[in-house]
């Protein structure tokens, strides 16, 4: 299996829960912030009916850049297999497989490489704190994306409680 469709399959199966949206993009033609801007309007798109009536958040890249903050590789291993298996909203509930959410993020981060350079807007995942800076309207989103200048991973979650 050549890179593009490991990473496709993979991003598809880190998303594969409700709420939850993956972007692979090959070499990509806007930043970033650009492509969480547009993941971020997929899901306000497909979640309009569960947001707070009158919610804002950020609109353009922007706003969603100054929302982010670089990670390492270990961190963006451990917070894509948390937004893959664990729900922001209710943080003791699993969506699905740790172990399964965790082989697919470790190689999704192995596949981009060393080089790579990680994002997100989860400042704390611990359950007493859990800490964020938004990146659409809704109540709870977490994000992380990466890229390696060829290829540009995006997984985003959001929920509503």
């Amino acid at each position: 299996m050549d890179k593009a469709s490991e990473l496709r399959a993979l991003t598809g199966s880190l998303s594969r829960e409700e709420g939850v949206f993956g972007l692979l993009v090959e070499e990509p033609g806007g930043s970033v912030p650009e492509l969480v801007c547009q993941v971020a309007a997929e899901a306000e798109q497909a979640w309009k009916h569960y947001a707070v009536k009158g919610a804002v958040g950020p609109d353009t890249p922007v706003e969603i850049e100054d929302a982010l903050s670089k990670i390492d590789a270990e961190d963006a291993v451990e917070h894509l297999t948390h937004l893959a298996a664990y729900d922001l909203v209710f943080p003791d509930s699993r969506r699905r497989d740790h172990t399964h959410a965790h082989r697919a993020a470790e190689r999704v981060v192995r596949l981009l490489g060393y080089e790579a350079v990680w994002y997100t807007n989860i400042n704390d995942l611990s359950p007493r704190a859990r800490a964020w800076n938004p990146v659409t309207r809704h109540t709870f989103d977490g994000v992380v994306a990466g890229t390696d200048g060829h290829f540009t991973v995006v997984l985003l979650q959001v929920g509503e409680d």
